[in-house]
């Protein structure tokens, strides 16, 4: 198994301790959260194999309050710039009251040798498939994914490190 494929392992472990009733993964990639969790819908701009529905994630084709929790694993940097805060809106407005929103995400710094290695080494298929794209990054800072959630209206926002401490996960409800 190669360390990318580990990593994710890792970060599937780690969101799967949230899963509960009906989720949704944005920006799911090959969708290994919601094969795993079983009960959900993965969704991506990308048509990896195995994702669920290919779709602008700035409008989601899902009513208001249909899911539980709401999944961005490793993906949010990938949204460009410009989206990220239309997502994490469409991501509110498709959460249930009390939902929690769960996300994932590396710092800026690391990231870019992470997104480096990988690349050279042909390990991770998002830089390798389908590469960077105009807008996106190589990580997110705490304080810039904390700002988002609480611009977009999340509340209760509370972070813990994983992965040697390289990597952070987020947990925010929707009041």
């Amino acid at each position: 198994m190669n360390l990318f494929k580990l990593l994710e392992k890792i970060r599937i472990s780690q969101c799967l301790k949230y899963c509960q009733g009906k989720i949704l993964d944005i920006g799911c990639g090959h969708n290994a959260l919601v094969k795993k969790y079983g009960n959900g819908v993965g969704v991506d701009v990308y048509p990896w194999e195995g994702v669920d529905v290919v779709c602008d994630t700035t409008n989601l084709p899902f009513k208001e309050s249909e899911f539980d929790r709401v999944f961005l694993i490793a993906s949010l940097n990938h949204i460009p710039r410009k989206n990220r805060e239309k997502v994490l809106k469409e991501a509110f407005r498709v959460l249930k009251p009390n939902g929690m929103i769960v996300i994932t995400m590396i710092g800026p710094k690391i990231g870019f040798w992470v997104h480096k290695f990988g690349s050279f080494f042909r390990w991770d298929t998002d830089q390798t498939e389908r590469g960077m794209k105009s807008g996106e990054a190589y990580g997110m800072s705490q304080k810039a994914v904390k700002d988002l959630l609480t611009k977009t209206g999340f509340k209760e926002i509370y972070l813990k490190k994983f992965e040697l401490g390289f990597n952070v996960i987020f947990l925010a409800k929707k009041p």
